[in-house]
């Protein structure tokens, strides 16, 4: 081996170039990615030990692989957790944590305004195994506490929320379900580890899409649950190993040099957010911005005291307009209009994007599970990048200054 054990105490921005596994006999610089579906093993006596868990070292890819053991390690490390499990995208990790915390007959508190596939998971799909599921404000903690039933077993939270960036107060959930034996779940993957750790606020689980920020890129899917070695690695990663919704070696490594970045773009997308989020608040055909870093938004305070001071790179506005028809036609000219922004529901990359959730990734909800979640016909959200903030006024420009 050629390493160093690194010191105590690195900052994140450290963690997410240095922590991996060790270096090979060779040396490199940059981790290596391994393409192999098996490990051979010196002897078969080795090989039964292993194969057994009585001693550590690589069988199968399905249940370990350096490559993406060295993206667990890091995403662990930049979370403050003791281990990480990488799943194969954001949505399969949710998965995970559903089908290993709960049971026939065990009940779930979410939000209503939560990212749409979560709500369809959780409401709909774990419904048919007998687990069932509330919804209440993301903001109301009063709703939160009168939902606790005997029978709860998890609250799951996703903050800030998609695509209205609402925020719940991640220590005064933990306290609510630690007091009735629950677990808290914390989706992070719009807010990512270097604006807020939900485990140091007493999340248990700490879920990630990686093919958002954490990628950076839009280059593949991946996902991932961050916790203790005794839930996380022995449950969830025993199920994870053994039901196959294990991350891709390509896909860890992809994820992993995104991570080196992570720090420097989150840092600089969040700033032009802020100031693009201003500029769209002064606008007069746009009704109103939802954007954690504003003065404006309901929760500023608790923002900027949960995540590090920043509002992070997403930001959601209503257009102006009468009634539903008018404002999906004035939302989708807003979009249409634009030559730089990349109309597409993805976020977290580099480019910006540009989407009107109502029809696509809050399009599979029912028209009034949408209104619970305050996501109107005439709401556009945007996932700030790297451009340069004067073209990506001008390209928004050109639909909201030719609205009726």
């Amino acid at each position: 081996m050629t390493d160093h054990s690194l010191p105590q105490g690195l900052h994140p921005e450290t963690l997410a170039v240095r922590e991996a596994v060790e270096r090979s006999q060779w040396g490199e610089h940059s981790e290596a990615l391994y393409l192999a579906s098996s490990f051979v093993q010196p002897n078969a006596e080795t090989a039964a030990r292993r194969f057994a868990g009585q001693e550590e070292g690589y069988t199968y890819s399905r249940t370990s692989n350096p490559t993406v053991t060295s993206f667990e390690r890091r995403l662990a490390a930049l979370e403050g957790t003791e281990c990480a499990v990488a799943t194969s995208t954001g949505m399969s990790a949710i998965l995970l944590v559903a089908l290993t915390a709960l049971k026939t007959g065990d009940h779930v508190i979410c939000s209503q305004s939560m990212f749409g596939s979560t709500i369809k998971l959780l409401g709909t799909e774990m419904a048919r195994f007998g687990v069932e599921t509330s919804f209440v404000s993301q903001t109301n903690i009063d709703e939160w506490k009168a939902a606790i039933r005997p029978n709860t077993r998890m609250l799951f939270a996703e903050t800030p929320t998609n695509p209205l960036t609402d925020l719940c107060d991640i220590a005064a959930l933990a306290e609510i379900a630690h007091a009735h034996g629950a677990l808290l779940a914390v989706d992070n993957s719009f807010a990512t580890p270097i604006l807020q750790q939900p485990a140091k606020l007493g999340a248990d689980v700490v879920v990630h899409s990686g093919t958002k920020f954490l990628d950076g890129q839009g280059r593949v899917m991946a996902g991932a649950v961050c916790g203790t070695v005794a839930l996380v690695d022995k449950v969830m990663g025993t199920f994870l190993r053994s039901g196959g919704l294990n991350l891709a070696p390509f896909n860890a490594w992809v994820v992993m040099k995104g991570l080196e970045t992570l720090a420097l773009r989150v840092k600089a997308e969040s700033a032009s957010a802020l100031e693009l989020a201003t500029w769209l608040e002064a606008h007069p055909k746009v009704a109103r911005v939802y954007y954690p870093g504003l003065a404006s938004h309901p929760q500023h305070a608790l923002a900027m005291r949960q995540q590090n001071g920043m509002g992070g790179a997403v930001i959601a506005f209503d257009v102006i307009g009468q009634g539903a028809e008018q404002l999906r036609a004035n939302a989708f000219h807003v979009v249409d209009s634009t030559q730089v922004c990349s109309i597409t529901a993805n976020l977290g990359d580099v480019k910006t994007t540009i989407t009107h959730p109502a029809s696509t990734s809050h399009g599979r909800l029912t028209e009034e599970q949408r209104q619970a979640a305050g996501i109107g016909q005439g709401l556009i959200r945007i996932s700030v990048g790297l451009e340069h903030l004067d073209d990506l006024k001008a390209d928004l420009s050109r639909g909201l200054d030719t609205l009726k």
